[in-house]
Formats: structure tokens, C-alpha cells, sequence
């Protein structure tokens, strides 16, 4: 039975269904809707939302059906605009404690008929059930309320320029809100309601603190030239990989920063054929993945990409996957801990950890570190902010 949530928060339960709102008990055979949210606990339910790849309402509607929507949208819009007028901050609020209900069930009606056509006209995606353990992640973190506050920042208020980002950052959201679909090639972006976590300067990363007590960062020692190694069936190297190159490419003739220039120059560059051979055979890995002008990825992506750019989409897809595949995987092994992930960042997941829980942190390590093409090397860092880092041995 198709139905819809009236509200995203976990603490927010309100069900829309077969014409009806219900807020306490509702009907138990309830299996699709448009999107996840947190009051949704039932594995088996389908979203459309991941069936149309992140596609908007507007943009999945049929024809006969957006005119209706785009009405309602705007109503919606209105509502929302009055609430930010009102400065009500609605992580605080349902919304259906502020909106009347005559609304709320023309607009879940509309978004019923939305669902229904994009489940009877859309292929499921191959990696459903990897998408949907991704959306669920990113929706913790979404309503996870980060620690951002100045102190201890006092140097990076010397200069006006910098003053003036930083007080914008501390009074902008406190919340990292993810886009799945931002990229084609399954990167994070963030979407505008968000701290920019992703491109925000490193030094101002100094005002983002724990909610525990330390930051603990995991991320992979040459993620991308380890998962070229996975894709052409190779055993991971347990040491720094750019000095495994120096020993087994370059045999010891040049030292490794040099070798990590000459390397990633010729890894972006398909043009160069400089150190096409045995070890790294790009041409052999491109026969296998990209066909028709699209490269499928392991995890069931299908990218539509020319010749030039499809290895290096081949290596930054998977390895996203892998990132999230093992997001998801520490997400669940921190479940009723304190603990939790805070952010995720490229190919870096950063756990905001509680002290009594520490001794977690080589189960956490090693979960991370054991990818589906072999154990991965990973760079440990831990501290009182996300700036300060410093390098953990374990």
C-alpha cells in the first residue's frame, strides 16, 4: 500500500494513507512511498525516490499531474516562508502541528500519484539495497546537531576576511545535509541547507568539536590506487603504497614524493603511457568496465561518460562506494553506542567518539579497512576538534 510520511524527524510520526492521517496506530501493510525518512523502520519498504535516482517531485511527475504539484509546492513554499519569517525553526517543530490537514493530505495525495508512477515506470536500480543503506545513514547524520562553537579559534579571527567567514559559519546550520545524487559518480555533495563540510577551508575545520569527547578520522592510505589494484585482482599492499611504487615501479631510483607526482600525473593523464605495464594495465581495466560509452561499476553504477574521463570516473565511483559501503558498515557497528559517525568527507569517515568507548577503535579501524577488493591500509588520526589531528598508532 502506497503512503506517505507528513513529517521527516524520527520524533515527528504522522502517516498519510488512503485518504487519512494517522499519528498513532496506522495500517501495518504499508510498503512504498516517495522518500525515507526516520519514523520508517520497516527494511521492506520501497522508495521511489531511489527509483527515480534522486529526482525531484517536479522532475518525476507525469504531465498530467504537474500542474497540481506545482500549485501545491507553492502553497508549500508560503508555509515554510511564514515559518522562517516567524523564525521557527522547524528541526524543532512537525510539521504538521503548523500546517492545516486539509493541505497535508492533498499534497501526500499528489505525492501517492507521483510514487505509483515512478514505481510502475522507472527499473529498480541494481543498487538498490546499497542506496538505501546510504540514504538511511545520511539521514542520521543529517539530524545530528554539530558541536560548532569559537573556542580555542582566537587566531583565526586576526584577519577581517576571516572574521567574517567565521562568524558566518558559526551562525549558519549546524548540520551537515548530504546529497546522494550530487554527482554522477556517487560522491558526496552537500546540498545549500548545510554546513559546507566539504569545502570549507581546513583551519576553519578548528570550530568544529565532538559532541563526546574526541574526533577519531579513518581514511585510506592511496585510496584510489589501491582500488586500481583491487579492479585488476591484485593483493593489497600492507605498507604506504606510494613507497610499494617506489620499490616495485620506480625500483628505488627516485624517492617517494617524486614518485607520487609521476604517478598521479600519469594516472589523470590517459594520454601518457609512461607506466602502462604489468602492475598498472588501465587499458585492460577499461576493456572490462566500459562498454557502449558507459562504465558499470561493481557497485551497479552505469555511467554515461567519454573514453577520455571514463578510467578516472571508474576509480572515483568505486572507490565513493567503498567509502559508503563501509560508512554503512561502521554506522551499524556503532548502533546503540554513544558513539556515532559525525561527517563523512571524500574518502574519510569521522566517528565522534566517546572516551568509555575507545576500545572501539581498532574493531572501527579494521571494519574500514576490510573493502571488498582486500584490506586497505588506513591513515588513524584523532582530536579535540576536526583541525588539530594528530596521527594515531594502533
Amino acid at each position: 500500500m502506497i503512503f506517505q510520511t507528513l513529517d521527516d524527524k524520527n520524533e515527528c510520526v504522522g502517516i498519510y494513507v488512503g485518504g487519512k492521517l494517522y499519528f498513532e496506530s496506522s495500517p501495518t501493510d504499508l510498503t512504498q512511498t516517495w522518500k525515507y525518512t526516520g519514523s520508517l523502520k520497516d527494511k521492506d519498504i520501497e522508495y521511489a525516490w531511489l527509483y527515480a535516482q534522486g529526482r525531484s517531485l517536479e522532475q518525476a511527475a507525469p504531465d498530467e499531474i504537474l500542474p497540481e504539484l506545482v500549485k501545491a509546492q507553492r502553497r508549500f513554499s508560503a508555509y515554510m516562508k511564514s515559518f522562517r519569517i516567524a523564525k521557527i525553526n522547524m528541526r524543532e517543530h512537525c510539521i504538521f502541528d503548523l500546517v492545516p490537514a486539509d493541505f497535508l493530505k492533498q499534497f501526500c495525495e499528489i505525492k501517492n500519484k507521483i510514487t505509483e508512477h515512478v514505481l510502475e515506470n522507472y527499473e529498480k536500480p541494481e543498487n538498490y539495497e546499497h542506496l538505501d543503506g546510504v540514504q538511511r545513514l545520511l539521514y542520521k547524520i543529517k539530524y545530528q546537531n554539530l558541536n560548532i562553537n569559537n573556542e580555542g579559534c582566537k587566531n583565526l579571527f586576526y584577519r577581517t576576511r576571516d572574521r567574517e567567514k567565521i562568524k558566518n559559519l558559526l551562525d549558519s546550520h549546524c548540520h551537515v545535509d548530504y546529497n546522494l545524487f550530487g554527482t554522477v559518480t556517487g560522491r558526496l555533495t552537500t546540498n545549500p541547507e548545510s554546513l559546507p563540510i566539504l569545502t570549507m577551508r581546513q583551519d576553519y575545520r578548528k570550530i568544529i568539536k565532538p559532541c563526546n569527547d574526541y574526533f577519531l578520522s579513518l581514511d585510506y592510505n592511496g585510496a584510489e590506487v589501491r582500488t586500481f589494484l583491487g579492479l585488476s585482482g591484485m593483493q593489497q599492499p600492507g605498507s604506504d603504497i606510494h613507497q610499494w611504487n617506489v620499490d616495485n615501479i620506480f625500483k628505488g631510483k627516485i624517492d617517494r614524493d617524486i614518485a607520487k607526482t609521476v604517478f598521479f600525473a600519469w594516472l589523470y593523464n590517459p594520454e601518457s603511457k609512461t607506466l602502462e605495464g604489468d602492475l598498472y594495465d588501465r587499458k585492460k581495466l577499461l576493456t572490462e568496465w566500459y562498454k557502449d560509452g558507459k562504465i558499470n561499476t561493481p557497485f551497479k553504477r552505469s555511467i554515461r561518460v567519454v573514453e577520455q574521463k571514463a578510467f578516472n570516473y571508474l576509480l572515483q565511483s568505486t572507490t565513493a562506494d567503498i567509502v559508503l559501503e563501509k560508512a554503512v558498515a561502521i554506522d551499524q557497528l556503532l548502533e546503540n553506542k554513544k558513539s556515532f559517525i559525525s561527517h563523512i568527507v571524500h574518502d574519510e569517515i569521522v566517528i565522534d567518539l566517546a572516551d568509555e568507548e575507545k576500545n572501539l577503535t581498532p574493531t572501527i579501524k579494521q571494519e574500514f579497512a576490510k573493502t571488498r577488493y582486500g584490506e586497505y591500509l588506513v591513515n588513524l588520526h584523532a582530536g579535540k576538534n576536526y583541525f588539530d589531528l594528530k596521527e594515531l598508532k594502533l
